[in-house]
């Protein structure tokens, strides 16, 4: 062995603990930094907790460790502004505010897998807010062993609770759901009934166009307006006569919503109705019918739009002039 190589083996050998001892200090530096995010999770302080949640949900499956008390701090319901975690809450909203409940629910999430049990035991949590914020995370876990107990959730005494199971049926987008979500348009809380609608229209079954349809006469203007949206989403012609007749609908958002369901199911049935929308008094509603007359390009429009072409709105003038293009292709 020549004396260049044997120089470098030795360097090798005497670098190599050098490298170990560092790797060691890093996860022993890191293991430190989990422990006092754990520690942190208990502090008085609601801001203190909310922090070390989104800390902790920064890494991932490597904070497997801190499942267990992020699982108890699902029912902590202390108000505090977004911001402190330097990103919006899941709720939304650049105003919202955010619990540390809600980010342990990320935390969880982000951990994945190891997470899923324990979160879904908390579904019979005594504390509301816990069960909430546990099936927030059970449909972003997106693992359908959690249809059942979130179907179960649906019949939860809170309305915060069940308005959070329908959506996460939505989102894991299980037909097994569909008869207890419709079930759920008939809730006393609007807020369940605009959420079933929602998740109902995600999952996109027929078997719920019934429901839906029953559901835009609902008192709640803003449940109309979704289960409007659903029935376009499903594509069910049965839906056409109970959205024609939601085209009269007081609230011009339910009935803007109708025309767009009724273009998205192209069915011809609907052009009649649709050409008499085009003199609603709302702008929205006169733009969103020019188009579903395009989109069902039935030659039978074209004399209904051509009037459109001088609508004292430039939007709707555009939208008629491209329906009359496509029709007239």
């Amino acid at each position: 062995m020549t004396r260049a190589v044997i120089a470098s083996v030795v360097a090798l050998v005497a670098i190599a603990p050098a490298v170990s001892k560092h790797r060691a200090a890093e996860i022993d530096a890191q293991s430190r930094g989990q422990r006092e995010l754990v520690a942190d999770l208990s502090a008085a302080d609601p801001i203190a907790r909310t922090r070390a949640a989104c800390e902790l949900r920064e890494l991932g499956d490597g904070a497997a460790d801190a499942i267990q008390p992020l699982v108890g701090l699902l029912g902590d319901g202390a108000p505090v502004e977004s911001s402190v975690c330097g990103r919006l809450s899941w709720r939304g909203g650049p105003d919202d505010l955010t619990t540390p409940g809600e980010q342990a629910a990320a935390a969880l999430v982000a951990i994945g897998t190891r997470a899923f049990q324990p979160v879904m035991s908390t579904l019979r949590s005594q504390v509301w807010n816990a069960r909430r914020n546990a099936a927030w995370a059970l449909g972003a876990f997106d693992d359908q062993r959690a249809v059942s107990a979130l179907i179960d959730t649906l019949k939860d005494p809170e309305p915060g609770v069940r308005e959070q199971a329908a959506w996460a049926l939505g989102a894991l987008d299980d037909a097994s759901a569909v008869q207890g979500l419709s079930s759920a348009l008939k809730d006393a809380d609007p807020r369940v009934r605009r959420q079933a609608a929602w998740a109902l229209g995600a999952i996109d079954d027929p078997r719920a166009t019934n429901a839906l349809s029953a559901a835009l006469t609902d008192p709640d203007d803003r449940t109309r307006e979704q289960a409007a949206w659903a029935l376009g989403a499903i594509d069910d012609s049965s839906a056409v006569p109970a959205l024609l007749r939601a085209l009269s609908d007081k609230t011009d958002t339910v009935r803007k919503q109708a025309a767009w369901a009724l273009g998205a199911i192209d069915d011809a049935r609907a052009v009649d109705g649709l050409i008499r929308a085009l003199s609603d008094q709302s702008t929205g509603v006169r733009e969103q019918s020019a188009w579903a007359l395009g989109a069902i390009g039935d030659p039978r429009a074209l004399p209904g739009l051509l009037p459109s072409l001088k609508d004292a709105s430039a939007s709707v003038r555009k939208q008629a002039a491209w329906a009359i293009g496509v029709i007239g292709k």
